[in-house]
C-alpha cells in the first residue's frame, strides 16, 4: 500500500479512504500480504484526472459503479468487429474530455446499455468512431448527451427495420445474394430519403 501510494503521489491515508469508498478494487491477497498492481495505479491516476476536471468523489464512485457493471468488449464485439465501423479506445478521463460536464453515471449507464461503450480492463471502448465524433459534435452544439442517447435508441429501432427490409429484398431478388453489394445501395437510398424528409419538415411551418 505504501509503495502504491508513493507511486500515485498520494498519502496512504488517502489511499485507504479510496479503498473504503470502493473507488479502487481490493488487492490480491497472499496470506497477510496485500498485492496492488498496475490496474490499481491506473485507477488512481484516473481518479486524479477526473478530480482535476471537476468531478466529485461521489460522482467518480457512481461512474466507477456504472463502468464496472457494463458489458466487456468481448460481449459487445462477440459476433466479430463491425465491418465498416472503427472502435475507439479511450481512458475514462479522455471520455470526460469528449463530453465535458455530460459524462454522468446515468449517461454512462445508458451508453453501456445501448452497446455504444464497452469495458476492456481500465479502458473504455466506443463501438464507432463516427458515432463518437457525431455525438460529441451534437453536444458541443448544445444538445444534451441524454437527448443524443435517446435519439440513438430510437434511430436504432428504425435502422434495424431498414436493415431487415433491404437484406430481405436482396435475398429474395438477387441470384447470388452477395450482401456486400447491398451496403452502399441501401445507404444511398436511406440517406436520400432522410435528406428529402428533412427538407419536407423544414418547409412545413411549425405549429403554434
Amino acid at each position: 500500500m505504501e509503495e502504491l501510494a508513493e507511486e500515485a503521489g498520494i498519502t496512504v491515508r488517502t489511499l485507504r479512504f479510496y479503498r473504503e469508498r470502493g473507488l479502487i478494487p481490493p488487492p490480491r491477497r497472499e496470506g497477510r500480504i496485500a498485492w496492488y498492481g498496475d490496474h490499481h495505479l491506473a485507477r488512481l491516476r484516473t481518479i486524479a484526472a477526473l478530480l482535476e476536471r471537476g468531478h466529485t468523489l461521489n460522482g467518480i464512485a457512481d461512474l466507477a459503479t456504472a463502468f464496472e457493471s457494463g458489458r466487456d468488449v468481448g460481449e459487445v464485439l462477440g459476433l466479430g468487429e463491425p465491418t465498416e465501423e472503427t472502435p475507439v479506445r479511450l481512458t475514462p478521463e479522455a471520455l470526460a474530455d469528449y463530453f465535458e460536464g455530460e459524462v454522468t453515471p446515468e449517461n454512462l449507464a445508458t451508453a453501456l446499455e445501448l452497446g455504444y461503450l464497452a469495458t476492456d480492463g481500465e479502458e473504455i471502448v466506443h463501438i464507432s468512431r463516427r458515432l463518437l465524433d457525431v455525438s460529441a459534435a451534437l453536444v458541443r452544439e448544445g444538445v444534451p448527451l441524454a437527448a443524443v442517447l435517446e435519439a440513438g435508441r430510437q434511430v436504432r429501432v428504425h435502422a434495424d427495420a431498414l436493415a431487415e427490409l433491404f437484406i430481405g429484398l436482396l435475398t429474395e431478388h438477387s441470384a447470388d445474394g452477395r450482401m456486400e453489394k447491398l451496403r452502399p445501395l441501401a445507404k444511398s437510398v436511406v440517406e436520400a430519403e432522410l435528406s428529402m424528409a428533412m427538407d419536407r419538415r423544414l418547409r412545413t411551418p411549425p405549429r403554434p
